[in-house]
């Protein structure tokens, strides 16, 4: 007489286990990689708006904004922020902890993010350097990052991201 089999063998349960094993092992650091992106994309995405309105003024002026102006500062009237069109200090995301616009060159102007709240030790207080220079239709901007603070070296994916 055949006897019925009522539940799963002990070698059938560890193989399930093992699969599960395998296929997180694989998935996470891809997720902690796809978490990353999407706060750099976060901090591009804020950033876009302020590089289009400094572009703008030295289409229409000639030149950048003469002046500096920084994000941990409070808004005052008569300002780079204001010149270049901004009623308010920009949103700044919970990845930046500060955002500075150097214009005092009039040919160039520099955007300087200091991140935060990314990475911890490869991208947390590293600052990234926006250089705007114009051009005879636009202006090209380029990255510079380095390593500040307390982070122990620049992540591949800031540098792959922004290209710096």
């Amino acid at each position: 007489m055949k006897q019925l089999q009522k539940g799963f063998t002990l070698i059938e349960l560890m193989i399930v286990v093992a699969i599960i094993g395998i296929l997180a092992a694989v998935a996470i650091p891809a997720y902690q990689d796809y978490v990353v992106k999407a706060k750099l994309s976060k901090v591009q995405s804020t950033i876009d708006p302020l590089k289009l309105a400094l572009a703008m003024y030295y289409q229409e002026n000639g030149s950048f904004p003469n002046g500096s102006a920084n994000t941990s500062v409070a808004y005052a009237t008569p300002s780079l922020w204001s010149s270049i069109g901004l009623s308010a200090l920009p949103n700044m995301p919970n990845e930046v902890s500060r955002i500075t616009v150097d214009g005092t060159a009039l040919s160039t102007v520099t955007i300087a993010l200091i991140f935060q709240n990314i990475k911890a030790n490869s991208i947390d207080q590293n600052t990234m350097t926006i250089t705007g220079t114009p051009g005879a239709t636009a202006t090209t901007w380029a990255n510079v990052c380095t390593q500040t603070g307390t982070a122990t070296s620049i992540d591949p994916l800031l540098k792959k991201y922004f290209t710096c």
